[in-house]
């Protein structure tokens, strides 16, 4: 018996639909399309024509020559925790960094390690740059594991991050160097007298030409900390973290600024299982290999009191607390939220994300294109959360 058009073309569509969700739940995506599609398709305001920031901007001149007598630099500084090893990586970001903006400059540069650089480091890298280079040893004090930490507990610990997956877990010079970039930095007797500082790391990229002094930027304008990309961390690195957080400030109301970006730091609207499986913390955090920052709020009471009581907590060994996450809630809870800046007109990327303006001034990168890695890497930016709360400034 012959069947109806009408019901063949029912049938027809039934299928469909049928074979679409068996798609959706089997595909690799399919979940996380469903759940939270929404994160992925919203416009960038990279995509938007960007130009240099509001306010006071102080340009190149002979008193930014190398060793000009009366020189317009600020006491600040390009700051690298480097490794003899990762020379070639530096090299390249020297010579972005330089060819982008700091040949106008001539700021310093200052390498740590904590050991002994090579000379050839010390040659090759004296040779990308007119500008002062400083090459420091990390005291033992502020690089070792420090004695409150049970290596029994943390040998533990290695294992049950390793378990969740959780990257790195297992090497103790990365948990090391997430302590010091969190609370000893700024404390080695090479920065004493300086108060900036832009944060390089090896293998990075900068693509846009940039014609003001940053570090006059931002004193003239009374601006904190400098970002670029805004991240959402792994839930299960930092499970402690925001209780020990809500432990302090029970203790220290007082610190919490009135104009704190505190909502940024608890949202739970964007990515409620994140907000839920770090325990009331969102998981938004500058991604601080790119950062400018004032290290005069480092060194402030506020700040100094917390990284002590998290110190003493042992989450940067026990689990796998970075000081991305560390800044970024010191940043987001201690600070005036409109004394943090993103530098939209900065490219940058460290894989596998990027800040890529729409600028003639950039070359390089992709306009407006957050990752060039799978696509559910765009599901972890957090910038429209920060431009949702706080804004573009």
């Amino acid at each position: 018996m012959a069947i109806a058009r009408p019901v063949r073309a029912l049938a027809l569509a039934a299928a469909l639909v049928w074979c679409f969700f068996i798609w959706q739940l089997l595909s690799p995506s399919g979940t996380a399309m469903t759940k939270d599609k929404y994160l992925s398709f919203e416009r960038d305001p990279n995509l938007d024509p960007t130009g240099e920031p509001e306010g006071k901007l102080v340009r190149a001149s002979e008193d930014y020559a190398p060793g000009a007598t009366n020189s317009a630099r600020i006491n600040a500084t390009l700051l690298a925790l480097v490794r003899n090893e990762e020379l070639e990586g530096m090299l390249q970001a020297m010579r972005d960094l330089e060819r982008t903006w700091n040949h106008k400059f001539n700021y310093p540069w200052t390498f740590f390690n904590d050991v002994p650089f090579s000379e050839e480091f010390k040659k090759r890298t004296r040779a990308v740059t007119k500008a002062e280079i400083r090459y420091e040893l990390i005291p033992k004090e502020h690089w070792e594991m420090p004695s409150w930490i049970n290596q029994d507990l943390y040998d533990e610990s290695v294992k049950i991050l390793e378990e969740k997956k959780i990257q790195y877990a297992d090497k103790i010079s990365y948990h090391q160097m997430c302590r010091w970039n969190s609370g000893m930095f700024y404390k080695h007797p090479a920065l004493a007298n300086t108060q900036y500082y832009w944060r390089v790391e090896p293998n990075v990229h900068f693509f846009c030409d940039v014609d003001y002094d940053v570090f006059r930027y931002m004193h003239d304008n009374n601006k904190t900390y400098g970002f670029t990309i805004n991240l959402y961390d792994a839930p299960a690195s930092i499970t402690t973290l925001w209780p020990e957080t809500e432990k302090f400030l029970a203790e220290h109301p007082e610190y919490v600024h009135e104009n704190s970006a505190m909502n940024w730091l608890t949202d739970k609207t964007r990515r409620p299982d994140h907000t839920k499986d770090a325990n009331g913390y969102s998981t938004c955090h500058f991604w601080s290999n790119f950062e400018i920052g004032d290290m005069n709020f480092w060194r402030s009471k506020a700040y100094e009191d917390y990284f002590n009581h998290l110190d003493r907590a042992g989450g940067f060994f026990y689990e796998r607390w970075g000081d991305a996450p560390v800044h970024s809630i010191a940043l987001g809870l201690f600070e005036d939220s409109s004394k943090i800046h993103w530098f939209r007109d900065i490219g940058y990327q460290h894989i596998p994300f990027f800040n890529c303006p729409n600028s003639p001034k950039c070359k390089g990168c992709v306009t407006g294109r957050f990752t060039d890695g799978e696509a559910w890497l765009n599901r972890e930016d957090c910038r429209p959360n920060w431009f949702k709360y706080v804004g573009m400034g």
